[in-house]
């Protein structure tokens, strides 16, 4: 009787314990989830208290929204390549070809601005083809076949745009692009919808709940009778395309384009994939994480900017919210697995 009273109270206390460490994770996940949205409206005050005439402007705000579109729309591609388990590091190159091949069309080639993007996305859509033909068929992690692949695209685009600058400032596509609406440029507002479709694919389709289900277990996934094949076709060629369509962004925004443009968004995208995976659905990759996240470390920067910091200080900020976004997701995803126990 008395050995029976005990395993009772073993249990209860157990019991107890596991429920403690489950609200305790719970708390800890709600936190998570705003913490990034809370340090960027701290970030943006700390800015503009130490730098009331410039900072908090109309004039800045719209800047720093305009300026960083491109970049929201190269992670969201990102995202889906990511929320699949596949790295695809060729997205410089997929930018450079959606930036510097339309140009060239354009200026050297004539033909008009809207359908030179339109054949740099097809192309694009096909890089992103032959990365999922590699990496699925091939049996090469995409790591290493888009590493490769997206140096050779760099220097494609290169051997055929040159490494001049070239400017489509004359063009109405890029006044129809900049034209601003309340102070934003409608190209902002195109990301902005495109971020919201992104966003509605992934959290409330079977197509995104799948893509999920691929990324946390291949192989899980195959004997549920997920096509998990297609799906690292379709997170690649997703991509390529959004990088491309990025590259036109950048293109059209800026008025000129270099071939070599397309570098310059690596580091960026992957920090704020990685940073916005702890935020707003912590321990999964996703959109309005991204878009945060992107806005957040663009905001840092600036304000730094504005205080006199060198180019350098952008490196820096980058590469440093890169290694705190893939500590932190590892640090949730340990947790929600001691939880589960």
């Amino acid at each position: 009787m008395s050995q029976t009273v005990s395993l009772r109270r073993l249990n209860l206390r157990r019991k107890g314990s596991k429920d403690n460490t489950s609200a305790a994770v719970s708390t800890s996940y709600r936190i998570q989830a705003y913490a990034i949205l809370v340090a960027w409206f701290v970030l943006f005050a700390v800015f503009s208290l130490l730098l009331p005439e410039v900072f908090p402007t109309w004039q800045n705000v719209t800047s720093i929204a305009n300026q960083k579109a491109a970049t929201v729309l190269l992670t969201l591609g990102l995202v889906f390549a990511l929320s699949a388990g596949e790295f695809d590091l060729s997205i410089g190159g997929a930018v450079s070809l959606g930036a510097a091949i339309p140009a060239w069309l354009a200026t050297v080639h004539g033909i008009s601005l809207p359908i030179a993007i339109l054949i740099a996305l097809v192309f694009a859509a096909a890089f992103g083809f032959i990365n999922g033909l590699l990496s699925v068929k091939g049996k090469i992690p995409s790591l290493v076949v888009t590493l490769g692949t997206g140096t050779a695209l760099g220097g494609i685009v290169s051997g055929l745009a040159g490494n001049t600058t070239l400017s489509v400032q004359t063009f109405s596509f890029v006044a129809l692009v900049k034209t601003r609406i309340f102070g934003f440029y409608a190209a902002f507002w195109f990301m902005l919808i495109l971020a919201f479709i992104a966003w509605y694919i992934l959290e409330h389709t079977p197509i995104g709940r799948q893509l999920y289900f691929v990324g946390q277990g291949r192989e899980v996934a195959r004997l549920a009778g997920i096509r998990t094949n297609a799906y690292r076709y379709y997170s690649l060629i997703a991509c390529s395309t959004l990088a491309a369509l990025a590259g036109a962004m950048v293109l059209t925004t800026a008025g000129a384009a270099q071939s070599s443009i397309g570098k310059s968004y690596v580091l960026p995208a992957f920090a704020a994939a990685f940073l916005g995976s702890t935020a707003i659905r912590p321990g999964r990759f996703n959109v309005w994480g991204t878009v945060v996240a992107v806005y957040l470390l663009e905001t840092g920067i600036t304000g730094l900017q504005l205080k006199g910091f060198e180019v350098w200080i952008t490196d820096v900020f980058y590469g440093l919210a890169l290694v705190i976004g893939v500590l932190v997701a590892t640090v949730a995803s340990n947790l929600r697995s001691r939880s589960s126990d």
